[in-house]
């Protein structure tokens, strides 16, 4: 009896395992992203430069990206900071990304949360009203021959893509 009890202990451990804990996200592109690298380019008509850290985390599920501005403000800190978050939604077949910044909180609803369906390489981050219109899109683009990344960033107007930023991030 004792015998099949710790059986029984054993395979709901295993099976609870398999089911409760995911892989780890192996997706080669995403992998080209990590590392220290700098972003430069203009963003809101102003010319920029940040320090962007990007590395695994949580067991290699998500992929954090800590993006500082060098421009400080009034009381010495980054001008601007972020911190955003890429996972991978197996059932949907999409990425999703979540950006937290410092322009103002608001972060944490849905209208913060982008999906993106990879194309060759590059990911196109759609964030969405609560209608579900496109609100904003931050293309991330990979480019293989100088191992380097460009950021479009588009505010959607009427469904009409307005530019708001275009950076480039170098291997620092």
């Amino acid at each position: 009896m004792r015998h099949a009890l710790v059986s029984i202990v054993v395979f709901c451990f295993f099976a609870c395992s398999a089911i409760c804990w995911a892989a780890p996200v192996k997706d080669t592109l995403l992998e080209r992203l990590v590392g220290n690298w700098v972003l430069r380019g203009t963003i809101a008509g102003k010319q920029t430069t940040h320090d962007v850290v990007t590395e695994w985390f949580l067991d290699h599920q998500y992929l954090r990206i800590h993006e500082t501005s060098r421009e400080k403000n009034d009381k010495g800190q980054a001008q601007y900071e972020a911190v955003v978050l890429i996972g991978w939604d197996e059932a949907a077949s999409e990425y999703q990304c979540l950006w937290l910044d410092s322009t103002g909180g608001g972060g944490l609803t849905a209208q913060g949360i982008a999906q993106g369906k990879r194309s060759g390489d590059a990911i196109p981050f759609l964030f969405r009203e609560r209608d579900g219109s496109i609100s904003f899109n931050n293309t991330f683009s990979y480019d293989k021959v100088n191992d380097s990344w460009s950021w479009q960033m588009d505010n959607v107007q009427n469904g009409k893509a307005v530019p708001f930023g275009r950076v480039k991030l170098t291997r620092q």
